[in-house]
């Protein structure tokens, strides 16, 4: 029996790499550009996916390519930390200006969201010298020991990892589907019950959860928090590495509170698919750590530095942020209207272009995961590519670079509609 080639390289797959590793299409990338991507054996696909949030700027952007072409040409490695380079000073300096706020700032760069994430936390507890950290449940700050125990998802990412470190609390978070008096009486049974608030150094948060089921943070949350830190003296930490770049509709989804935190993280769509990511802070905070605490072998690579300054100029350029908010607001659009037809859609919501539509059985009204697998897997077989997530697996996300032409995201809008259908039983 032949085989196809994809086929092929799935057997291979299977024999060198560990399952662990959970791959959700059954081919595999020859290239990309835009929001298109074509597979090993020619297959278009549109991809709604970006990367999980990463592709902002889209694939294989000119401006990126000529900045990775031409720090090429002059060194790929130095080890920031040996031997420095000015260009990671000067990309400091921007994010340091465009992130909220004008209070004073410096900016530390790392390679990827949780080792952000864990940096974040070492600079917290380094300038309150306090060790506790509140998160919340369904939150996601990525995979490593210290950071999958502040994600707040078992199933994958917890489950058979254990125990994790000490000292990490979660609360209930304060979206639409829970009451912030509630969260405010599990934070205040957290400070009676298991930590005194003087030993926590920080609280951190994504304003939007991505794995957790785009759940945009209620906006008097955020204002609760900013004064629940303040009178503690603990720090706010908020994480954008998937809602930052414009995917929410402004630079950063901070901007859409009104408040500002005491550091930001940030990752994904900074640099256009090279690992890069950031902590920008308050400058007496960022300045706690001792020389030599924070940084690592790899840590503000120049190519990935490259990337990011020109995302920073396609971004301001060809003004993203709104134009990923009018896609946003054309697809939130489109799902709405869909509720008709298709009984299973419980409700649509997002910020921007983060948009996500979650599926419940129409007579139960239980968390329907099973649908929402049976839209995605109708998706990618006519050539759109969805990611899920939720704490139950029963929504679907979307990722699409915020440079997606109006011919290829109606294209995608139509297979939607198409496969919503198509999973409906008869």
């Amino acid at each position: 029996m032949n085989h196809s080639l994809n086929e092929q390289i799935l057997a291979r797959k299977a024999a060198a790499t560990p399952r662990g590793v959970g791959v959700m299409a059954p081919f595999f990338a020859e290239r990309a550009l835009g929001a298109e991507l074509w597979d090993v054996e020619g297959r278009r696909f549109i991809d709604f996916a970006g990367g999980i949030a990463v592709m902002n700027v889209g694939h294989g952007h000119p401006k990126v390519v000529a900045a990775l072409q031409a720090q090429l040409e002059r060194f790929t490695h130095t080890c920031y930390q040996v031997v420095p380079y000015e260009a990671y000073v000067s990309l400091a300096e921007k994010l340091n200006a465009i992130t909220p706020g004008t209070h004073a700032k410096k900016t530390a760069f790392f390679s990827t969201g949780a080792e952000a994430i864990e940096n974040a936390i070492k600079i917290a507890r380094a300038a309150t010298r306090r060790s506790g950290v509140i998160a919340f449940g369904g939150a996601f700050h990525g995979r490593s020991l210290f950071a999958v125990a502040l994600t707040g998802k078992v199933m994958p990412y917890k489950a058979g990892f254990g125990p994790f470190p000490p000292e990490i609390y979660h609360a209930p978070f304060p979206c639409h589907c829970a009451d912030l008096a509630e969260v405010k009486k599990a934070v205040a049974h957290l400070f009676k019950a298991d930590i005194e608030p003087s030993r926590v150094a920080a609280i951190v948060f994504e304003p939007v959860q991505g794995e957790g089921g785009f759940n945009v943070i209620q906006a008097e949350a955020v204002n609760w928090l900013r004064e629940l830190c303040d009178e503690h003296g603990i720090l706010l930490i908020a994480d954008e590495v998937q809602t930052g770049f414009g995917r929410t509709g402004r630079m950063f989804a901070m901007e859409h509170f009104g408040v500002l935190p005491d550091i930001l993280v940030s990752a994904k769509s900074l640099a256009a698919g090279m690992p890069l990511s950031a902590v920008t802070g308050r400058a007496e905070i960022m300045d706690a750590p001792a020389p030599g605490g924070l940084g690592g072998t790899y840590a503000g690579n120049p190519l990935a530095i490259a990337a990011a300054h020109a995302v920073l100029e396609i971004m301001a350029e060809e003004q993203l942020p709104a134009r990923g908010k009018v896609l946003g607001d054309r697809l939130m659009f489109e799902l709405d209207a869909m509720r008709v037809v298709v009984p299973h859609i419980a409700d649509v919501r997002g910020l921007g272009a983060m948009v996500a539509v979650e599926f419940r059985h129409p007579e139960s009204g239980e968390p329907d995961a099973d649908f929402t697998r049976a839209v995605q897997a109708q998706a990618l077989e006519r050539g759109l590519i969805l990611l899920t997530c939720g704490v139950n697996g029963n929504v679907l996300r979307f990722l699409f670079p915020l440079t997606t032409g109006p011919a290829v995201f109606d294209e995608g809008l139509r297979i939607l509609r198409e496969s919503l259908l198509a999973a409906c039983p008869s």
